[in-house]
């Protein structure tokens, strides 16, 4: 069929908003962020004394755990936040930490020594909540973003505004409508037809960038290393040799390299560097055992990381509901669009997928963040055969309907609805609350 030529002009541009290079774990990134940007107001010829982190709910449950890369290993807020105000560039975005040398980190941790740095668990809706204020003895300046990463929405100086704009949830660079008019079907149609040049350097980073990390995730000691561990096991024979095994090793590597500190920069999808690398590096281990050419791939990565982006958009992006099972529901269709299954075999893998694992919760960014990877990858692949042997789950099952985008519907009223007390549970754990019943 033929394609409105700016229906594909918004796809392509959702995308490139989306998919976006980010160095570390995209919370403490989006701390750092505020912080640089907050001491671009600050006068030259003034000190901070007094830093105060006021973060959401779901901000300490991505931090709390992991680790900032360059920082040597340390974890938390107030090492990102520090990190940002003395040696980051906000202009990078959420590359705005990246290179800071040792020698720059000893500076931060003598900073966190002899200056004051207090986090306030901010009581607020808003699930992607930051703001940061930097205290001299003469100025005050805050920043704050709220729902995505580096959307700032208010900038004071001194109680003066210097910014404010308003930022309901949900809203995007693109506009609200552009990406209610997405659909699995639509966007099956425009990855068979766009001209791929339109995308080959957007996925070309991609592949280099996400690929980078999981061969380093594959080759050093980081985290649970359960890529690593899956291959070995292989290699000894208690994995199979297959593409099942391989493609789930090689998609947790990038995972236990990149929330163990590792350096290298990833291609995030939705906000999530996780979310980026389960859409693509699975893909990409697929192709290269099964030897398909490059535009092949290219195709279905471009279907794989804006599906992502479309289920991601019903769930929101910091919730209860971890944000890889979006992933790998793309996956699963794209590795029948990969394999060129029809439409109506795409969307039942993609129901399989979510039938399956949408019972997986995210509880804060961290080592297992790689296992939940590895096991929501399985279960794409199983779902995928699943689908083309014409076995799949029948609207009424549980949460899948009879239609993809009605499924899509459920799964977001799962995760706002569903999962918001679990949410709240999940944070009240994390920052030590037992409730223990007497």
């Amino acid at each position: 069929m033929s394609i409105d030529p700016q229906t594909i002009e918004n796809a392509l541009q959702i995308l490139e908003e989306e998919v976006v290079p980010a160095q570390g774990c995209t919370e403490p990134i989006a701390i750092a962020f505020v912080a640089a940007k907050a001491r671009e107001f600050l006068p030259p010829d003034e000190t901070v004394q007094k830093m105060v982190v006021r973060v959401s709910g779901n901000i300490i449950k991505n931090v709390k755990s992991v680790v900032v890369p360059g920082s040597g290993g340390m974890v938390g807020i107030e090492v990102a936040a520090a990190m940002g105000l003395l040696h980051g560039d906000a202009s990078r975005d959420m590359m705005v930490i990246s290179g800071i040398t040792e020698a720059q980190m000893e500076e931060v941790r003598r900073w966190m020594r002899e200056n004051l740095i207090e986090v306030i668990h901010e009581n607020t809706p808003i699930n992607l909540y930051v703001t940061v204020e930097l205290h001299t003895e003469k100025s005050c300046i805050s920043v704050e973003i709220k729902h995505l990463h580096t959307n700032i929405t208010k900038i004071t100086r001194n109680k003066e505004v210097v910014l404010e704009q308003p930022c309901n949830d949900g809203v995007f660079n693109t506009p609200a409508e552009q990406r209610q008019k997405l659909s699995v079907k639509l966007i099956y149609e425009i990855a068979q037809s766009i001209d791929i040049e339109r995308v080959r350097p957007l996925l070309e980073q991609v592949i280099r960038y996400n690929s980078e990390i999981a061969r380093e995730g594959l080759s050093g000691n980081w985290g649970v290393n359960i890529g690593r561990v899956i291959e070995e096991h292989i290699a000894e024979g208690f994995y199979g040799d297959d593409v099942r095994n391989h493609a789930a090793a090689f998609a947790a590597a990038g995972s236990d390299a990149r929330m163990s500190g590792c350096a290298l920069p990833v291609m995030t999808t939705s906000g999530s560097g996780n979310q980026g690398m389960a859409a693509s590096l699975a893909l990409i281990d697929y192709a290269d055992r099964m030897g398909l050419d490059e535009e092949k791939l290219m195709r279905a990565l471009f279907f794989s990381h804006l599906t992502t982006v479309h289920i991601k958009t019903r769930v929101g992006r910091l919730s209860a509901y971890c944000g890889v099972i979006c992933s790998a529901a793309a996956v699963a269709g794209a590795l029948c669009f990969i394999n060129d299954k029809d439409f109506e075999t795409v969307s039942h893998a993609i129901a399989n997928t979510l039938g399956d694992v949408s019972g997986i919760i995210c509880d804060g960014a961290k080592a297992s963040c790689a296992m939940k990877i590895s096991t929501t990858i399985y279960a794409a692949f199983d779902s995928y055969v699943l689908a083309t042997h014409g076995k799949y789950l029948h609207g009424g099952d549980g949460i899948v309907a009879h239609d993809i985008e009605e499924t899509l519907d459920y799964i977001g009223r799962l995760a706002h609805d569903g999962m918001r007390t679990t949410d709240e549970v999940i944070i009240d754990i994390m920052n030590g609350n037992k409730g223990l019943r007497p």
